[in-house]
């Protein structure tokens, strides 16, 4: 069997936290953080009670995850207000996307619970993913490997942009 070798998922798995609480919350640390630090944080949005952010290690590009800025671990956990504000940061998250990837469809979901996949159980959270026509190619099939043709500083810059766009044109209304 052949072996590709990919260090950079180290940090990764180095990253998960073995409680998921506080600090050691990759989304509680850049909510918390200062918005200066949003480029380096890869936080494309802050609203209210929920915010967007880009997955270090996506699955495609333009690859968000959506999450209240309370640390909570499950939907049925949120306040009403909270899960309102959740959907409609995800609706913007896509409506943003639909304007800078024009993607063909998305996979949106979120995992509750280590066993049903999620990385971090303990910080709810709602995956947007991007999907065109024939975005499986042979890599994947073949190496198990996914191509990202965006460094995520580029994308960063221009998802924070497009979301400060239509949060504006949505004051304007």
């Amino acid at each position: 069997m052949k072996q590709l070798w990919s260090p950079w998922r180290s940090q990764y798995i180095e990253s998960l936290s073995h409680d998921g609480v506080g600090a050691d919350c990759f989304l509680c640390a850049a909510a918390q953080a200062p918005p200066e630090q949003d480029a380096d944080n890869l936080v494309v949005h802050r609203g209210a009670l929920c915010f967007a952010i880009m997955n270090r290690y996506p699955y495609n590009s333009g690859h968000l995850l959506v999450a209240p800025y309370r640390h909570v671990g499950d939907l049925a956990e949120l306040a009403e207000h909270e899960a309102h504000a959740l959907i409609e940061t995800v609706q913007l998250a896509i409506r943003v996307l639909r304007r800078t990837h024009a993607p063909h469809g998305f996979n949106v979901g979120t995992n509750l619970g280590r066993t049903a996949g999620a990385g971090l159980p303990d910080h709810i959270h709602v995956h947007i993913v991007p999907r065109w026509n024939g975005d499986t190619n042979f890599m994947p099939i073949l190496a198990e490997v996914k191509v990202i043709s965006e460094f995520l500083s580029h994308e960063q810059r221009k998802l924070a942009e497009a979301f400060a766009h239509a949060i504006e044109r949505s004051n304007r209304n």
